[in-house]
């Protein structure tokens, strides 16, 4: 059940009767929200404002007369007006209680499963498989696969997309250090480590450190060469192709331990090779229906407004079309990703395309989605799902102590060294004081480091609003304390702890749940926070922001914290307020360690 749900539904009758505008109906109970103090009740409805203005009357008139239409119900307590016209509103002890004990015999722990499901795709990770991840590919990965397990979650079709870059200019670095620098034994002993070694060496040689335009024109006699075997792959050269052909699965085998590291698991990844014999078809079609045209010996598509600039001052006023075939005859990432749009509409039909990439594309995929639907896929959803760039402390570009761009795999080790150096010392002072902490070898140790530092870069990504910067610290990500990934899973592990220490089966509160009793203020408050799983899983979703559950995981733990602390479980001192105590804890543990899987996190039972 939805508690925000449930509530904009006895609201409804009401709202409708007194709305002049029946479209603004849905608007107006879309302002019944959590309450900002809890002090004030649950929830709180602040429409009668905008009612009130409507219909000429006084706003705290207008909540009044709402409550009083509202249907006789056992599920809530008398709502309360205050202020200018708020309606503050307390679920009843009794319909709490109801509907945890109902919760705890659903595996799905209250999510429900779209009425009106849709079918997704979702452009993820997306990585240049000429060389080893970087840091710059974090963020897609882990959203992107975070998107996929929410909108899975609630009964949607998702289709995971790697959009791999494969067939660039990074293959003609691969290439030409191939043919000029490669060391015959390393790469017979492990392609995949030579790889990435002449992908680096021939980056240095490059005549200005730092460049990234690999496709620009230049006066560098590397770069040119690099390019120029760029060219005559996509021209067929049969050496080049068969030099591709025999890269792509050392490459492929880069991305794989880190993927499986990250428990991402992607559906396709279909690379920039697989569209490229579509290209040709896109341009003719787009020439053909007039939505592309010659420019200067190129042919380009408008800007998002269907504007091409044809003077200098139109140019400096407007934003630029887009090329889709160079003078020389090449295909660029816009032909490639229309390309990608036909595909994806042919083969799995989505009612929505996600592509989570960084809001520095942001004008290619205003541009991009414009031309999309002017070739006719106008009755599908587009969308940036866009996000900030990661930095370090200091809030520059995170980077290496030299300079260059953080390999993931080096990211990922850092994490899991500092997790491990914060359990030992945690694992020590729980010791040192007494605690009932588990005999675990050195293997265990290293176990459970890597899920909680794997878990501490993820949820320290998702933990904030995905259009921010994510600031890298490896201290704070793996701190025990405060919204983090280890507090989570410190927090869950306490959970199988209780019943571990008596050997009591969780399985039967699951199946024949005792009564719920919610007599002190921590009972309730930790029983109305289990109930809101749903809300924010299904608010997540809704607007793709991943952040919504680590904000309702926090909330649900500080919850826990301060029922733990008030309330006694083992000892409790009644048996039905022991069995109700445990009921409560287990539904934590459940909801704690779904939550963390939608964010693709771990868990571990003991820590």
């Amino acid at each position: 059940m939805n508690l925000l749900t449930h509530l904009r539904t006895l609201f409804a009758p009401a709202v409708s009767a007194a709305a002049a505008d029946p479209a603004k109906v849905p608007d107006y109970l879309a302002a019944v929200k959590p309450a900002g103090n809890p002090d004030h009740g649950d929830y709180q409805a602040n429409f009668a404002m905008a009612l009130a203005k409507a219909a000429g009357k006084k706003p705290p008139d207008v909540a009044r007369e709402i409550v009083a239409a509202l249907p006789v119900t056992t599920d809530i307590e008398p709502p309360t007006v205050a202020g200018p016209g708020f309606i503050n509103v307390k679920f009843t002890p009794a319909f709490l209680a109801r509907a945890v004990r109902e919760l705890a015999t659903d595996e799905r722990l209250g999510l429900p499963v779209a009425a009106n499901p849709r079918t997704y795709v979702i452009d993820l990770s997306g990585p240049n498989v000429a060389k080893p991840l970087h840091v710059g590919h974090l963020r897609s990965t882990i959203i992107g696969d975070a998107l996929v397990r929410v909108l899975r979650a609630l009964g949607h079709t998702v289709v995971g997309d790697n959009h791999l870059g494969d067939w660039g200019t990074q293959f003609g670095i691969l290439l030409y250090g191939y043919k000029h620098h490669r060391d015959d034994a390393a790469f017979a002993a492990d392609p995949v480590r030579e790889l990435a070694r002449l992908y680096v060496a021939v980056r240095k040689l490059f005549k200005q450190a730092g460049d990234d335009d690999e496709e620009g024109p230049t006066d560098d006699p590397v770069k040119k060469a690099c390019q120029e075997e760029t060219a005559k792959l996509h021209a067929g050269d049969a050496e080049n192709v068969a030099l591709w052909q025999t890269f792509m699965p050392a490459c492929l085998e880069m991305l794989r331990p880190i993927y499986d590291r990250l428990d991402v698991k992607i559906d396709h990844a279909l690379g920039e090779s697989f569209y490229n014999p579509m290209l040709p078809g896109v341009v003719a079609d787009l020439l053909a229906k007039g939505l592309a045209r010659e420019s200067k010996g190129a042919v380009v598509i408008p800007n998002a407004k269907g504007v091409i600039p044809q003077t200098d001052e139109e140019a400096k006023k407007e934003e630029p079309p887009a090329i889709v075939r160079k003078r020389d005859g090449a295909f660029t990432y816009t032909t490639t990703d229309l390309a990608t749009v036909k595909y994806r509409m042919d083969t799995w039909k989505p009612d929505a395309m996600l592509y989570v990439v960084d809001a520095r594309q942001a004008l290619h995929f205003k541009t991009l989605f414009a031309a999309a639907r002017r070739w006719g896929y106008d009755r599908v959803e587009f969308q940036h799902v866009q996000f900030g760039s990661i930095v370090g402390k200091d809030k520059k570009p995170f980077q290496t102590r030299t300079g260059g761009v953080v390999e993931l795999s080096s990211l990922l080790d850092e994490a899991a060294e500092a997790a491990l150096t914060k359990y030992e010392a945690s694992y020590a002072d729980r010791k040192a004081h007494g605690h009932d902490v588990p005999e675990l070898t050195d293997a265990v140790k290293r176990d459970i480091a890597e899920v909680v530092g794997i878990g501490a870069v993820k949820y320290a990504d998702l933990s904030g609003n995905r259009t921010s910067d994510y600031v890298y610290d490896a201290d704070k990500m793996t701190a025990t304390e405060g919204n983090t990934a280890s507090y989570m899973q410190y927090a869950y592990a306490r959970c199988c702890a209780i019943f571990r220490r008596e050997n009591i089966d969780p399985g039967r509160f699951r199946t024949d749940p005792p009564a719920v009793i919610l007599g002190e203020p921590a009972e309730r408050a930790l029983a109305l926070q289990l109930l809101r799983f749903p809300e924010a899983v299904e608010a997540a979703a809704a607007d793709y922001l991943p952040h919504l559950v680590t904000g309702y995981l926090w909330d649900l733990a500080k919850a826990y914290s301060v029922f733990f602390e008030n309330c006694p479980v083992l000892k409790a001192p009644a048996p039905e307020l022991r069995d109700s105590r445990l009921l409560l804890v287990d539904l934590v543990g459940r909801t704690i360690r779904r939550a963390l899987d939608l964010l693709g996190i771990r868990v571990v039972e003991r820590m």
